[in-house]
């Protein structure tokens, strides 16, 4: 048996936690940018992903995406129930601590992707149809695409495409879907005419510190070790954030008085695109992707509103151009000095590593985009996406929840 390493375990199980409190950090974020009448059903969507997701992945989630005795598309089902995950290492995965602490782990990335998505539809979506999408979205889509890029035998990890911590299987997933979701439900009442401000911006600047803070485990702890990868990983997130709140902020500073809103969404734009890459690159290179990905992703924001599409609070533009961004910058700045497990990307002489991160981030979109487009579908035919003219203009508080957020 490979002997554990308590630190590598301690610091994979932290990061686990870290990882579990983003979610609830989501629900602040999304939260506070929502109309007062929603808060509280908006806040829900994440919290109640936590409890649906969980059981979805000890009970077969897991097994999909990491089972043994699967192939290029999908895990085994050696894994069903968690039988045979227990305190010993799978060397396949993390040779230095439990086969537990590594399920614990990607459980967290299992729970918050669906809860990314939850932005594209808040205010106007049924209770019952996403407890409904999410458990079948999860399995028809996110543990595939897991095993794609990080199980044993994935066709996407074949092909040496490198996605450190989830550019592809949270954020492309999660934005991509959400269009997709979007454009099927429809927009809220009155969407380009009634005004539909945040109604408490400082919950969204508290959701987004603790996301920031949330990222260090979540980039940090996909080294699966405390070493000095988990450090670049560190450094590499924190930079990139940084850089991206200045860039939004001088970007759109040119325009009007410097948003706080906007300063905290650059943020989270640059912590999703350093995701695929913090375990690949140097903090220099953080610099310029985080930077690149304030005015990328405006750019997208800017063309979903010349559509007229209402996808609420713009997880497309944010992770999914985001997170596309960040995995076409692992095949530029990936480095073998940094990582020596990765491979060198365009800069560094290696232009094929760019091809082949772009292939496999064009598959994940095309997956997520089809297969999401295709089940929000079948639900409106069979269940109905979203709740009635009257039970929105009341609000979903009280429509689906029958509590207000505020006395």
């Amino acid at each position: 048996m490979p002997e554990i390493n308590t630190g590598d375990t301690a610091w994979v199980l932290i990061s686990a936690a870290l990882v579990l409190v983003m979610t609830p950090a989501l629900a602040f974020f999304y939260g506070g940018m929502v109309r007062r009448k929603n808060a509280l059903s908006t806040l829900n969507l994440s919290f109640v992903t936590i409890a649906l997701i969980s059981l979805q992945w000890v009970l077969f989630g897991y097994s999909l995406a990491f089972g043994e005795g699967g192939g290029a598309f999908l895990g085994g089902l050696s894994y069903l129930g968690l039988n045979g995950v227990g305190d010993a290492p799978n060397a396949d995965y993390a040779a230095t601590i439990p086969h537990s602490a590594f399920m614990a782990f990607q459980m967290m990335f299992a729970i918050i992707t669906p809860a990314l998505i939850t932005g594209a539809f808040v205010e106007r979506i049924k209770f019952k149809t996403y407890i409904l999408f999410t458990l079948i979205w999860a399995t028809l889509v996110y543990d595939p695409v897991a095993h794609w890029v990080w199980g044993t035998g994935g066709i996407l990890r074949s092909w040496g495409a490198l996605d450190f911590a989830g550019g592809n299987v949270v954020h492309i997933l999660a934005g991509f879907s959400a269009l997709a979701f979007a454009l099927v439900i429809g927009a809220r009442k009155g969407f380009g005419n009634a005004p539909m401000e945040p109604h408490n911006i400082p919950f969204t600047v508290l959701g987004a510190g603790l996301l920031w803070m949330g990222w260090f485990g979540f980039n940090g702890g996909s080294a699966l070790g405390a070493n000095g990868l988990a450090v670049n990983a560190l450094v590499t997130t924190n930079t990139a954030a940084a850089a991206a709140a200045l860039s939004w902020m001088l970007i759109t500073w040119r325009q009007r008085k410097p948003s706080v809103l906007g300063t905290v969404t650059g943020a989270v734009v640059g912590l999703v695109a350093i995701t695929p890459a913090a375990g690949y690159v140097t903090p220099l290179a953080a610099i310029a992707i985080g930077a690149l990905a304030s005015p990328i992703s405006l750019l997208a924001i800017k063309a979903r509103q010349k559509m007229g599409l209402d996808e609420s609070l713009d997880v497309w533009a944010c992770h999914g151009i985001g997170g596309t961004w960040g995995a076409l910058a692992v095949g530029l700045f990936a480095s073998k000095a940094v990582n020596s497990a990765g491979a060198d990307g365009l800069f560094y002489g290696n232009p094929s590593q760019f091809l082949i991160q772009a292939a496999a981030a064009a598959v994940s979109i095309l997956f997520a985009f089809g297969m999401t487009y295709l089940l929000a579908r079948v639900l409106k035919a069979a269940v109905g996406l979203r709740v009635t003219h009257d039970e929105e203009e009341v609000g979903l508080d009280i429509s689906e929840h029958g509590e207000p957020a505020y006395a």
